[in-house]
Order: structure tokens, then sequence, then C-alpha cells
């Protein structure tokens, strides 16, 4: 008869979350943190102490967190209970490690898929957005609203689908907003067909909430991946932008061919690809996202605890808004945004008034789309490898080089430079906003303050599209460059004095929170 004693003991959830082989002890192939102290319940070895949120493991234990305040590592929020079951149990018992890395990629997969086609389609109709705009109308004067539209729509779908996604999961709160995106592209067709500005206008607002959804897919991305990858996770989705950028424009022509031949304007003919290439988003999340991504992101968050805040339930927005590191990871990128769009939108019009062909504006707003998204795996690695504040630092003083090129000279090659490095000093920006805003916020948080960082970032793009206008009709091109090369060097300068006062009071840091700095 068999020794009880020498039976192999089977691998629970917990030493699974705890990254712990059932055979041998040994830590499994999916990253784990170091090592963790033994299970309370077996009786060996003393609770470790738990930093304070947004502290790092290797503080001494001066500034602890009430133990009434912090759960066990095992505990979740109540609400989220059903979903960690479904990670931990899965279909055919509890999913190991390879389980969660395939899922992590199969996530990640679909989500740069469903951001390269939504995207295709938004710039498919944001192409003739301008000309549509001036036919209904019946003027120029109305040439950029339907661009504001969409702006302050996908500002207003920001927050509003990061609240869905906390309510219904993160499957379900996409696929809903996405249904805005396929409603609005429908109606600014038949906007078209009927030529009739209003309904026009509310459907591009619409296509604006929707595209708002895939913007918040690199959230959905990187919480489903490790803290050490979350800023690959986040660049593999942003580059779903750059094969949008590229097939977007190339629909316009054929599509509207089509449409002539079906006996309507070739201004039409964009709206039903930007139609059909959300529903391609629509379906691809509510297949691709099982499990749902937040399921993955509760278990990763059990098994890197130091890598996020220790909160019993969610916090209040405000209670959120109020911490330092969360302050320096949205501002990052809202100031980053209002440097890019001030410069971007108004450089054409410069270009027009040098009398410079169409296609040498077409030569330099495509070199500044190259450097948004063309760079991104490289970004993500960087936060990774490099931390999230050195990558800032670095698109910040990009972003002010940027500006500066801008001012030599009106020719078109040092505007196709300085508006390549305007973009890729963005990405560094945006990626490595992105990483260090997912590192601050526990699970039960994320979508909703994400969701209101991309909700101030949509109305800062529409305020600085505006502000950018005004300031180059009164006081020229030059003038809005300098007003971003001191906007994107103070953020340089607010980045650098949070890194060093951090560094001087924290000290080292632990293996969980070097990406994250």
């Amino acid at each position: 008869m068999t020794d009880p004693s020498q039976q192999t003991p089977k691998a629970s959830p917990l030493s699974r979350a705890h990254g712990v082989s059932a055979s041998n002890g040994a830590e499994a192939s999916f990253p784990t943190p170091h090592a963790q102290s033994a299970d309370p319940s077996g009786g060996a070895g003393e609770k470790p102490h738990l930093p304070s949120p947004g502290t790092h493991a290797s503080e001494p234990p001066g500034d602890t967190v009430r133990p009434d305040t912090v759960p066990p590592r095992e505990a979740v929020p109540r609400e989220m209970d059903a979903a960690v079951l479904s990670v931990e149990q899965g279909e055919n018992g509890p999913l190991g490690d390879e389980d969660l890395e395939r899922a992590a990629r199969r996530i990640t997969r679909t989500l740069f898929l469903a951001q390269s086609a939504g995207s295709a389609g938004v710039i498919a109709a944001a192409t003739i957005n301008p000309i549509v705009a001036a036919e209904l109308g019946g003027s120029s004067n109305w040439a950029g609203v339907p661009s504001a539209m969409f702006l302050l729509g996908g500002a207003a779908g920001a927050y509003l689908c990061g609240a869905l996604m906390d309510v219904l999961g993160r499957r379900l709160g996409l696929a809903v907003c996405l249904v805005l995106g396929v409603a609005g592209a429908a109606l600014a067709g038949w906007s078209v067909v009927a030529g009739a500005l209003a309904p026009y206008l509310v459907g591009m607002a619409m296509i604006g909430a929707g595209s708002s959804s895939l913007q918040l897919a690199r959230f959905t991305a990187a919480e489903v991946h490790p803290p050490q990858q979350r800023g690959r996770a986040i660049s593999s989705v942003v580059m779903g932008g750059a094969v949008g950028s590229i097939l977007g424009p190339l629909l316009v022509g054929p599509m509207g061919r089509l449409a002539e031949q079906a006996g309507f304007d070739e201004l039409v003919g964009p709206f039903p690809a930007t139609f059909g290439l959300f529903i391609v988003c629509w379906v691809l999340v509510l297949v691709g996202l099982r499990p749902d991504p937040r399921s993955l992101a509760l278990e990763i968050a059990r098994r890197y605890p130091d890598a996020a805040p220790q909160v019993a339930a969610a916090r209040r927005l405000g209670e959120i808004l109020r911490q330092p590191r969360v302050l320096l990871a949205i501002g990052t990128m809202v100031l980053s945004q209002v440097v890019m769009v001030m410069l971007m939108v108004i450089t054409a019009l410069h270009m027009r008034g040098h009398q410079h062909a169409l296609s040498s504006v077409a030569l330099v707003i495509s070199s500044h789309t190259f450097g948004m998204f063309a760079f991104s795996i490289i970004s993500g690695r960087l936060a990774d490898s490099w931390g999230r504040l050195p990558v800032i630092l670095t698109g910040a003083g990009v972003l002010g080089m940027a500006a500066f090129l801008v001012t030599l000279s009106p020719e078109v090659l040092p505007l196709a430079v300085g508006l390549f490095f305007l973009g890729l000093g963005w990405n560094f920006c945006y990626v490595g906003g992105s990483s260090f805003l997912a590192d601050q916020l526990a699970p039960a948080e994320r979508s909703r303050t994400q969701g209101f960082n991309d909700l101030l970032i949509g109305t800062v793009s529409a305020i600085g599209s505006l502000a950018s206008g005004l300031v180059f009709s009164q006081l020229g091109y030059n003038t809005v460059a300098y007003v971003s090369m001191a906007l994107a060097f103070g953020l340089a300068g607010l980045v650098l004095w949070g890194w060093v006062v951090r560094s001087r009071r924290v000290g080292p840091a632990s293996p969980h929170s070097e990406a994250a700095d």
C-alpha cells in the first residue's frame, strides 16, 4: 500500500497562482515573481509584509497599510469571484501556465486584428470628411466640424466604454461600444445619400465612440500579461494603427468607384467599408476574447501581488486621481497628445500657404503617420526593459526636438523630418504612459480609469485642434511650434522631477517595479 506521505500532491488553484509546479515545486514556465512565502493554511513560514500601494517590496515596513484594508493575496473583489473561477477551473480543470500564455497571446492577436480593421475603417471615412462636410454644408467653413464631432464622440465613448467594461466584462463592453461604430457608419453613409448634414455629424460622433473602444483595447492587452511584458503587449495592439493607416486610404478610391457603378455619389463609397470593417471588429471581439480578459487580469494580479495596488475594493475615481503616479501617467498622454495634435492638424494648411502640391502635403503627413506607429514594437520593448519613465522622458524630448525642427524651414524635407519625429515622440509617450498607468491600477479599477484617461485625451485633442487654428491665424505657424515645444519640455521636466524625487524617497526598486519606473 502506498504511503500517503509519498504521494504527489495535486496542484491547487492557489499553488498555480503562485507559479508552483504540482510535481516538484519548481517555478512554472509562465513568468512568476520572486519567491513567495508558504501558503498560510499550511502553517509554514511567516506571513510576509505587504507593501503599501505605490511602493516597492524592498521598502522598510515603516509606512504600512492597516491590516483591515489589505486582503490576503488570494482575495479578490467579491463581484469578481465568478470571473476568477472561470480562469482557475477552465473547462477541464484549473488552467496551467501554458494555458494562460496561449490565452494572452490569442487575446493580443485578436485585439491587433481588430485595431487594424477598425483603424482602416476610421481612416477611410476621415479621408473624405472635409469634402463631404463642405458639400453637405454648402461652405468650406464646415470642413473641420466632422473631425471635431469624431473627437468629442470618442471622448464621451471612451468613458462610457470603460464603465461598461467594468460592469459587463472586457469582451461584452467592447462589443457593445463597437455597435455604436457600426450604427454610426450606416447613419453617415445614409446621410451622404440623403444630403443631410446634421445626421452626418451625429454619425461621425458615433463612429468616434466606436473607435474609442479600439483605443482602450491596448489596456486590455496589457492587463493579461505580466508587468514586465505590458509595454510589448500595448505596442502590439498600437501597431494595428500602422496597418489601418496604410489600408484605409487604399480603400477610398476602389469603394468610390463601386459606389458610382451602383448609381451613388463616389463620396458614399468609404462608408460601407467602414460599416463592414466595424462588423469584422465586433465579430473578432466576441469570438476571440475568450476567456474574458478581466478573468486573466485577476489571475495575473494574484501572481504578482506586489505589482499592483493591494486594495480590498475598487477605489473611487477621485481617490485614484489623487495618486501622483496616476496623474503623471495621465498627464503624459494628455500633454503629448496636445503637442502632437497642435502641430499635425495645422501643418497641411501651413504647406498650402507656401504653395506646396497636395502630393507633398501627403508625403509629410505620411511621414508623421509612419513615425506614430511603425516603431511601436521598439517602444514597447524599451518600456519593458528600460523602464516606463525613461521611455516617456525620451518621448518628451523627441517631441520638443520635433517642434524645433519644423521652425527651421517651410520646405518639404525639414517638415517631413520634423513631423516624423513628432509622431515618434508621441508614440514613446503614448506606449510608455499607457504602460505606466496600467501598473498603477488594480484589475477592478482599470477600465473605468483608463476610459476617463481617454476621455481627457479626446477632449484635449478637440481643444488643441481648435487652439492651433486660432494661434496660427493670429501669430503664425512658428508660434504654434514654440507653444508645442514649451509643452513638450515642460512634460520632460515634470517626468524628470518625479523620477528623481521618487528615487530619493524609495531607493532600490524591487524586481516587479523596475519595469514600472
